[in-house]
């Protein structure tokens, strides 16, 4: 794997953003849109052209497929549809959310963005190309014994793995023991806000919870921000995290929060774009990147 060290310029969040609002109208849900394909459309995501000199070093937003096992509305104990069909959870908030996010970080900073994001297995032999994956709603995700392997690899070469939108007890429990298997002697520990990764770009001020936009309209006037619908504490965020020998993060968990979502539903409602997207999905999600890209 190439390691880039490459310097992120960011763009002033809320002006930008606020500028681009009305090409982030879009409201197309990531389930039950068949098998995963970018529409030609790109879901009114706006295109744009690479310098054909640059063409191989572009930040490219990778989607790991998995398969998912029994327990938490798992199917019976066989294997979920994750490979290559439709209706695994691998493919929640797709396209939407990788599109959209691609699209904000080439705007809004000086990174080279490869305007299609891709998905692939832990054993597709490109993935030692792309220094950062991307994996979501791991409740019920299942490694095969190949992926735990790879994954390994992948990471102690310098490989980046983001975690997210999955909530409650029983979801953290099937992920960190997945994540034992990669890793038996590496606990995932709790990330504090003092960490770069929190700082590098946009310097946030807390811990942020970002909810499912229905979620989000529903409990603003009683200032929820969590899923309510899952076993154990929702309520309460955590990023934690795994790291290398030179303590580096090379695995960044987000339980009980939703980035994903404050990405793909940042054109619904005003005041959820505002409120998540722009104050928090989009910031830390930049400064995950760059953490990813840089360290």
């Amino acid at each position: 794997m190439t390691r880039r060290r490459i310097t992120l310029v960011a763009i002033p969040l809320v002006l930008a953003l606020a500028a681009g609002l009305a090409l982030g109208q879009r409201g197309f849900g990531g389930r039950g849109r068949g098998p995963a394909q970018i529409p030609e459309d790109r879901a009114g995501v706006p295109d744009w052209k690479l310098d054909h000199k640059c063409k191989d070093d572009v930040f490219t937003f990778v989607r790991i497929q998995y398969d998912e096992g029994a327990g938490m509305g798992g199917f019976g104990g066989r294997r979920g549809r994750g490979y290559g069909g439709w209706g695994g959870r691998w493919q929640t908030d797709f396209p939407d959310s990788d599109l959209n996010f691609s699209y904000r970080l080439q705007q809004l900073t000086a990174l080279k963005v490869n305007p299609v994001p891709i998905q692939m297995r832990l054993t597709d032999e490109r993935l030692f190309d792309y220094p950062f994956i991307y994996i979501i709603e791991p409740g019920v995700l299942e490694f095969h014994d190949e992926e735990v392997i790879a994954l390994r690899r992948y990471l102690l070469n310098g490989g980046f793995l983001m975690i997210d939108d999955f909530w409650g007890d029983s979801a953290l429990d099937n992920m960190l023991d997945q994540l034992k298997r990669v890793f038996p002697d590496r606990p995932a520990e709790e990330i504090p806000l003092e960490h770069p990764i929190f700082q590098c770009v946009y310097r946030l001020k807390e811990k942020p919870q970002i909810p499912n936009v229905q979620t989000a309209i529903y409990g603003r006037d009683q200032g929820i921000t969590w899923e309510s619908n899952h076993d154990g504490d929702s309520r309460t965020v955590h990023y934690k995290g795994i790291k290398d020998d030179k303590d580096r993060l090379m695995v960044f968990i987000c339980h009980n929060t939703d980035l994903g979502d404050g990405w793909e539903r940042e054109g619904e409602d005003p005041w959820y774009f505002h409120e998540f997207s722009e104050k928090k999905a989009y910031p830390l999600g930049i400064n995950i990147v760059t953490y990813a890209m840089t360290h």
